[in-house]
Order: structure tokens, then C-alpha cells, then sequence
């Protein structure tokens, strides 16, 4: 997935963190969610301004960072 269509860091926009386009909701907002155990549903739930690609794309982010982390 290319999580770029979907997530963009604006140093305006809460501080710089990457953030999903068009709302004020962080990758790390998503990524804490789901570990509290909230699945994609009950995300969409609670924020229907959100779409399933756009926790998809939180998702992928996260993991390039991963890997970007191991393979330094």
C-alpha cells in the first residue's frame, strides 16, 4: 500500500506528527486504538470521517518505519 496517498506530516499540523489528510487524527492515534484492541469496525465507528484505507495506511507507515529502524 502506498500509505503516502493517505498520510502526510505537516510541522502546522499537530506538531509535525503524521497525520491522516484532511483530519487532525495521528498514526499513533490509530496504532494506540488498535492496542487497546479496537478493531478497524470500531474505529470507523467512532470516527466515520475515516475509511478502511486510511487504517491501512497507518499501518503500512508504521511498518516501513519498522523496517527502516532494522535495516540501519
Amino acid at each position: 500500500m502506498n500509505y503516502k496517498k493517505h498520510i502526510k506530516i505537516d510541522k502546522e499540523i499537530r506538531f509535525g506528527k503524521p497525520c491522516i489528510i484532511g483530519t487532525r487524527i495521528t498514526v499513533f492515534d490509530v496504532l494506540s486504538w488498535y492496542s487497546t484492541g479496537m478493531t478497524a469496525e470500531d474505529i470507523l465507528a467512532d470516527f466515520p470521517q475515516l475509511k478502511k484505507e486510511q487504517l491501512f495506511a497507518c499501518l503500512s507507515y508504521a511498518a516501513e518505519k519498522e523496517r527502516k529502524l532494522i535495516t540501519v
